[in-house]
């Protein structure tokens, strides 16, 4: 092992998977060996691998060593055992797993390492991964907890939580051009592959970009990879569609570990990200990014992030899924480093003096999706800024395109309009909510909900009750604020006046439609 910086690095070469004709094999045996998300479930069985995807790994190993030398499933189980597992194996069993390739190319490319007693190690973490149409290969370095130990300075993070969360949230329209800034292994650029017909990557990491190439070779695409940082790669370009998962741990501006910490105080790097977008998107184009913010005592956190969109002119959905205390988000990024009791208490004593000298007592965390205006538009940006922690309520693509939409048609349909149309309601609940009194449950208020939509609820009397209840599609909303106003002996026009709000709150949250 080579000391880096003072960050004990766990890989001999920062370009592993250099030679094409290498990855080429590579992914021919791997696929060979049925190495796919339903591969690895089938021969593992679905409560062990269940188990697996928990952080449970005995009973994959216990079931992978049950195979043979002789046995057709030996190419698969060694896989797993020496990628999904960290397992140590026999190159006999090695060699049988990897026929094209060859165990020398695999471990010249920095894919195996040979140990003392002749054993192979995975030298590198190349794992299925797939969606609704799709099996892919992503190549990244192994994690703390696979291989003990501190990760490298220039460690390249595999598929996690949070990429997989920005993956979810993305809008999957199609795009002529595509960035995805800090792409890591190349995760996001992957999913994009499906819609978007240009894709540049970019990341400050020399060996991110080397295992991006590899992931993009073993899945047959080729992205435009290009070093360094922010937007520096691509100054004077613009895009349809701009995604980012970027080193956005809020901290003191050291870089111990690249995939987190950007080099810039506190909470910079995204506000710069925000900021400069306007530069680099085409008309009505898209960015979608995971960000972390400041939140001092006493403070709004959505000033702050507001503060970050003044004077962009983009409309944006910002959404805080949690708001981390300074202990539980400290913690959090020091076990992912894998460094040992003593080096992570004097790191994390020194973060948390930071935080106590700044007045920082929570960490917020979301994602930000902004839109540019249209070619000739010229407007107020719509910005919405709000706290969604349910769960079940995550954004997804769908949810933040329809979110973008509605908001549109709000826009661009008057309080007139409005009362011509007819709407009909979404599929939801009524939930009520009573408190034990003197004569029994007394209702306290209740609420419509869409189930799975992202504060997808909206707070309703009796009055709005039905008149949610009466869109059905059938009469404009004009007609039924007057039968409305005529059962509760109401002014008609003094009711519309009091429920259009409440009609355009539930148009944003996808509770009511236009109906065809």
């Amino acid at each position: 092992m080579s000391s880096l910086n003072g960050v004990t690095a766990r890989h001999p070469s920062p370009h592993p998977l250099a030679d094409d004709t290498v990855v080429d094999a590579l992914g021919a045996d791997l696929r060979a060996a049925g190495y796919t998300t339903d591969g690895v479930t089938e021969l593992l069985g679905e409560d062990v691998h269940a188990a697996l995807v928990r952080g449970v790994w005995w009973p994959a190993l216990a079931a992978t060593a049950e195979a043979s030398v002789d046995d057709d499933e030996v190419p698969l189980a060694t896989v797993v055992r020496l990628f999904l597992l960290g397992s140590d194996e026999p190159e006999i069993r090695v060699a049988r797993a990897f026929p094209t390739t060859g165990v020398d190319a695999l471990v010249a490319q920095g894919v195996l390492t040979r140990l003392d007693d002749g054993m192979l190690r995975a030298g590198l973490d190349i794992r299925p991964h797939g969606d609704e149409t799709h099996d892919f290969l992503v190549v990244a370095d192994q994690d703390a907890a696979m291989r003990p130990g501190p990760v490298a300075r220039d460690h390249v993070l595999g598929i996690g939580g949070a990429s997989m969360s920005l993956a979810r949230a993305i809008i999957r329209e199609p795009a002529r051009r595509a960035l995805d800034i800090g792409t890591g292994c190349g995760i996001q650029a992957l999913h994009l592959n499906s819609h978007c017909e240009e894709i540049v990557a970019t990341d400050t990491n020399e060996r991110a970009l080397a295992l991006a190439r590899a992931t993009a070779r073993l899945n047959g695409m080729s992205w435009d990879l290009r070093a360094g940082s922010m937007f520096e790669p691509v100054a004077g370009e613009r895009f349809d569609l701009i995604v980012s998962n970027p080193p956005f741990v809020v901290g003191t501006g050291n870089q111990d570990y690249i995939y987190r910490d950007s080099g810039v105080v506190g909470d910079a790097l995204c506000e710069q990200l925000i900021r400069e977008l306007p530069a680099h998107l085409n008309p009505g184009g898209t960015a979608q990014i995971l960000a972390n913010w400041i939140i001092r005592d006493g403070a709004d956190w959505r000033k702050r992030v507001g503060g970050w969109l003044e004077g962009t002119g983009l409309d944006a959905w910002v959404v805080q899924r949690e708001a981390a205390d300074p202990i539980s988000y400290v913690s959090l990024w020091l076990s992912d480093a894998g460094e040992d009791d003593q080096a992570a208490a004097r790191r994390g004593e020194q973060w948390l003096d930071w935080f106590d000298d700044n007045d920082i007592v929570a960490i917020g965390m979301g994602s930000i999706t902004v839109r540019a205006p249209e070619a000739g538009e010229d407007r107020e940006p719509d910005v919405v800024i709000e706290e969604i922690t349910g769960a079940g309520e995550e954004v997804t693509g769908p949810e933040a395109q329809a979110f973008l939409a509605r908001r549109r048609y709000l826009r661009e349909t008057s309080d007139a309009e409005l009362l011509d149309k007819r709407l009909s309601v979404a599929p939801v609940m009524l939930e009520e909510h009573s408190l034990p009194g003197e004569e029994g449950w007394q209702q306290v208020g209740s609420a419509v909900r869409r189930p799975g939509g992202p504060a997808a609820v909206l707070g309703v009397d009796e009055v709005s009750r039905a008149l949610l209840a009466g869109c059905r599609g059938q009469v404009p909303l004009q007609t039924l604020i007057e039968l409305l106003a005529g059962f509760h002996g109401v002014d008609p026009d003094a009711l519309a006046t009091a429920a259009l709000p409440v009609v355009r709150e539930a148009i944003g949250r996808g509770i009511l439609y236009e109906a065809n």
